[in-house]
């Protein structure tokens, strides 16, 4: 039974040796000449379509500043916040550039650059309803972006206290829908998403209390360490030389903190 397991062993270490070595991904984008990276254009300011059905956006900017950056042609692939992770994972993305907040959670599932980025998760909701924290959501129903750092902090909230009630969107296009109709009435998301609805509505929303801030980085799949290294390597010189923070500055009309967090 030992030379039988010995031999087995050496088979499979042979049929290994004569398999074709797997590149990574970073090799394969040079070898296409071209970046695929997932980014959601139903968020704006983060990603949209401009009045030529372009698009554009921070993160579609911050996009196409890696993609020179590494000497490659830039291909969008529309996401949303629920399929941002199965298309990394799948490999119909190289990376994902989507105001893809860094979390504990998905930490386990996919690797982060350094961030590129920060956003704050905030409740909003009109004047006339009194809300300072989470205990003046009992009873209430709050709509979240399904998939999002925002839904997750909602979730939270909602089993903690049974008496808050959720109701999700499939994207931000839809919950700002929703929001700006008065089909809902608070949200729990980003100032962004507070912004472009009250563009449409004429019932205004205002920030009732900030749940947390932190960075947005760019998700890879595990053990993408070739592209990891690159990308970090962009951040740095990026954010240095001011490129990063100048865009940052025209989409969502704030300045990056000095000191970026490490994740």
């Amino acid at each position: 039974m030992k030379t039988n397991r010995i031999l087995g062993l050496a088979c499979l270490a042979a049929l290994a040796a004569a398999l074709p070595a797997r590149a990574d991904t970073l090799s394969d984008i040079k070898a296409r000449h071209k970046l695929l990276v997932g980014i959601d254009l139903g968020l704006p300011p983060y990603g949209t379509v401009d009045a030529a059905m372009q698009p554009t956006g921070s993160d579609v900017e911050a996009a196409r500043l890696l993609a020179a950056d590494l000497g490659v042609e830039l291909e969008i692939v529309p996401t949303t916040g629920a399929n941002r992770i199965p298309f990394l994972q799948t490999h119909k993305i190289d990376a994902v550039m989507a105001s893809f907040s860094v979390t504990e959670a998905r930490k386990k599932v996919v690797d982060f650059s350094i961030p590129y980025g920060v956003i704050s998760i905030i409740c909003a909701a009109p004047a006339e309803i009194a809300i300072k924290d989470a205990k003046d959501l009992e009873g209430k129903t709050v709509a979240v972006t399904r998939g999002t750092g925002a839904d997750a902090d909602a979730t939270k909230l909602a089993k903690a206290d049974d008496k808050i009630s959720l109701v999700r969107f499939d994207d931000d296009a839809t919950l700002i829908t929703a929001l700006s109709s008065g089909q809902q009435d608070i949200m729990i998301s980003a100032p962004a998403q507070m912004r472009d609805t009250n563009k449409r509505a004429s019932r205004q929303l205002e920030q009732k209390f900030l749940l947390r801030t932190n960075g947005y980085a760019v998700g890879l799949r595990k053990g993408d360490a070739a592209l990891k290294q690159a990308v970090d390597a962009w951040i740095e010189k990026d954010l240095a030389d001011g490129k990063l923070r100048t865009s940052f500055k025209q989409w969502h009309e704030a300045e990056l903190p000095a000191d970026m967090p490490k994740e």
